[in-house]
């Protein structure tokens, strides 16, 4: 993983993990006032795990997109272009065989 997109992925969830106590801390509070039911704390506080699983997909699928787009920038294979050449090579050696045994 590049060093850029660690450190943003770490910064990220650093800012996930404060922005989940702190909203914790918050509904804890407006509970604690009355201002909201336990049933909608624990609802706002699923929705908000929700939303960050499903961000946390969309980060997984951006950091591999990415990380094929800077492959192809370097000139690097990808495991699908090993995979086609070693799929070409043993279709070579098939038909070299072939032709060695007629």
């Amino acid at each position: 993983m590049s060093d850029y997109l660690k450190k943003g992925f770490l910064l990220g969830l650093g800012a996930a993990v404060s922005g989940k106590e702190k909203l914790e801390q918050k509904l804890k509070e407006l509970v604690d006032k009355n201002e909201l039911s336990q049933e909608q704390a624990k609802s706002m506080m699923n929705d908000f795990i929700e939303k960050g699983d499903s961000k946390k997909e969309e980060w997984s699928q951006k950091q591999k997109e990415q990380m094929l787009k800077m492959a192809k920038e370097l000139g690097l294979a990808t495991k699908d272009d090993v995979d086609e050449l070693r799929k070409r090579i043993n279709d070579l050696e098939m038909k070299i065989t072939d032709k060695e045994e007629q």
